[in-house]
């Protein structure tokens, strides 16, 4: 009984040894993981996939929306919201366009001021540059992926702690108020699974994603806004407030 026990705590052992050294590790790994991310999509020239976006205060879900994405190079996307009310929010490359059918108004502003948190996810149609949004990219040992097959980073985001004065309003995410950003990846493909965007205030959105296809058949006219018949277009520079209270 007694060798029994002695091989069990020695497979134990060795089993907290691998632990340790691959939590030690665990810093240099995240290179590759951002790597395998920008590889996978600057590959593709077009993108869908469907996600679900939720919204919470200090803890307190205030809202859930989902719907469907569209991406384009270079820097076009579509995001259309299909539950519980449809909306649409739109970047054609130069434009940012926030329209709710049952509000027959329609809000543009150019996409470098947009203030939007969807916005920074326009680097999916570009160069897929994790660098231009963050300045720092480590393993969240403090997070727990849905599965193994999952992997959690964190990422500390450029100029979150400058004061709004010395922001650029380049539509990046310390726009925004972001202090913190996780994204979940699939370990063997660099898939992207979820990000959530920690604000200033207890404030955090929450994107998950599923169904990505890559290289779709997506018509240019997806990426272009025309006003329908009696919507109101209004000019200004708070588009991105409007989308965060719908």
């Amino acid at each position: 009984m007694g060798r029994y026990l002695r091989i069990l705590l020695t497979v134990a052992a060795l089993l907290s040894v691998q632990s340790l050294h691959a939590a030690a590790s665990g810093a240099e790994d995240a290179s590759s993981y951002v790597k395998r991310f920008e590889k996978r999509y600057r590959a593709a020239a077009t993108l869908r996939t469907d996600f679900l976006e939720r919204y919470s205060t200090s803890g307190r879900l205030d809202r859930a929306e989902s719907g469907v994405a569209y991406f384009k190079r270079p820097g076009k996307m579509r995001w259309e919201y299909q539950a519980p009310e449809q909306n649409l929010f739109l970047i054609d490359g130069k434009t940012a366009w926030f329209y709710v059918p049952a509000d027959h108004t329609v809000t543009r502003m150019p996409a470098k001021k947009s203030g939007d948190w969807r916005t920074p996810f326009a680097l999916l149609a570009g160069k897929a540059d994790v660098s231009r949004i963050c300045g720092k990219v480590e393993i969240d040992a403090g997070a727990q992926p849905s599965d193994h097959s999952l992997v959690m980073l964190r990422c500390e985001v450029r100029g979150a702690k400058a004061t709004p004065e010395k922001q650029d309003g380049q539509g990046d995410l310390e726009d925004v108020g972001a202090e913190l950003v996780q994204f979940e990846l699939v370990r063997d493909t660099g898939e992207l699974r979820k990000v959530v965007v920690h604000q200033r205030g207890g404030v955090q959105v929450e994107f998950a994603f599923k169904n990505w296809e890559f290289n779709p058949s997506v018509a240019e006219s997806k990426f272009h806004f025309a006003a329908p018949p009696g919507v109101a277009i209004v000019n200004g520079e708070t588009a991105a407030e409007d989308s965060g209270t719908k």
